[in-house]
């Protein structure tokens, strides 16, 4: 039968009452005399150690413990049990124990002057992957052969066409709230029927192609930055390079491309579904009929707007894919690194998106597209 750790106390001893503990003294153990060590309350002038078989960390440090309680002298130790003991008393119990934090004084600024050089050695890497894209995008124009063109299709289907339903009921849903809400600011000054303008311009310049980038930065930018980073952690890009496949040229270019061909289709789609939206809302609930509203857009919305949507649209997915692939391409070390890295790509995509639209806003107005 297993040895258990266990105790005597003999109160009559001559010079007070002796606590002799016996047995192997080991966190496998020591649980079961635990509770009934913890409630003895009477004097105790000395814990005898000199019975105990074996002893750890733990076994040590209830001895040491039940010393301190009651003011006893611990005896009997053999030399491991006084090693353990001695170590232990170097750290008083009721010593609180933090990690070490600079003061906020100093703390905030380090954290800013860390963000700044992350930020400076990002730039750099998106320079230099970038750089490597273009690099890979030249071989590729001087030997066609090695252009995956399965990939590609694989990837537009993807992008594209397997976001059709998702970006079609955001589209449309936003094309509903856009003409509602537009509808009752417009009616304070008796303009209801501006409502096909509002609608028209905004979605076709602005918010089709804009909430498309978004989407899309959230479902294949994310996918593109999972993917290639699971590949990255379990050596599958490596294994490409030993055996001669360019990584940028099987994983990169393919996405790449997939992103910046379906965007324009996905953006002119969804800018189509806005309208619908509206034009439901509109025969719903302002007494415009669906077929006078779409045939008021053709009226009311300049050319240049849908153009202007369609300029945008590969700038967006270009910058949506060189996230993902970038963030993919840069996972290290663990699988705890692919969320981290996925996160990052949608966060960098959307804020990138964003203020490249206001920047194209801008532009369009200086050079008469307003």
């Amino acid at each position: 039968m297993a040895e258990f750790a266990h105790y005597e106390l003999d109160e009559g001893a001559q010079g007070g009452a002796i606590l002799t503990l016996a047995g192997p003294w080991l966190v496998s153990t020591v649980g079961r005399v635990d509770r009934e060590l913890r409630a003895l309350n009477g004097p105790i002038a000395r814990v005898d150690l000199s019975g105990v078989s074996e002893i750890d960390t733990v076994g040590a440090w209830v001895a040491a413990n039940l010393a301190g309680i009651h003011d006893a002298k611990i005896t009997g130790a053999s030399e491991r049990a006084a090693r353990l003991v001695s170590a232990i008393d170097r750290f008083p119990s009721d010593e609180k124990v933090s990690a070490l934090r600079l003061p906020l004084a100093r703390r905030v600024p380090a954290s800013i002057g860390e963000m700044i050089y992350n930020g400076r050695s990002g730039l750099l890497g998106v320079l230099s992957f970038l750089g490597a894209l273009l690099l890979a995008a030249g071989n590729v124009i001087r030997h066609p052969r090695r252009f995956r063109g399965l990939a590609l299709v694989r990837q537009m289907e993807l992008v594209g066409v397997s976001a059709l339903p998702i970006v079609g009921l955001m589209s449309f849903l936003i094309g509903i709230v856009i003409a509602q809400q537009g509808a009752v600011q417009l009616a304070q000054f008796g303009a209801e029927t501006l409502t096909v303008n509002l609608v028209g311009r905004i979605t076709l310049r602005e918010l089709g192609v804009l909430m498309t980038a978004i989407m899309v930065a959230g479902r294949s930018g994310s996918a593109f930055a999972a993917q290639i980073g699971t590949m990255k952690l379990t050596e599958e890009v490596d294994a490409m390079r030993t055996i001669g496949i360019s990584p940028m040229e099987a994983l990169v270019i393919p996405r790449v491309l997939a992103a910046i061909i379906m965007m324009p289709l996905l953006g002119f789609y969804a800018c189509v579904m806005s309208i619908l939206g509206g034009a439901v809302i509109g025969d719903l609930t302002l007494g415009i009929p669906f077929w006078s509203f779409l045939l008021r857009i053709q009226e009311v919305v300049p050319t240049y707007d849908l153009w202007v949507g369609l300029i945008k649209a590969p700038v967006f997915g270009l910058i949506v894919a060189l996230a993902g692939c970038y963030h993919g391409m840069n996972v290290r070390n663990n699988s705890e690194e692919v969320g981290l890295r996925t996160t990052m790509a949608v966060v960098t995509g959307i804020f990138t998106v964003i203020v490249l639209d206001a920047f194209f806003a801008v532009f369009f107005t200086r050079v008469g597209w307003a």
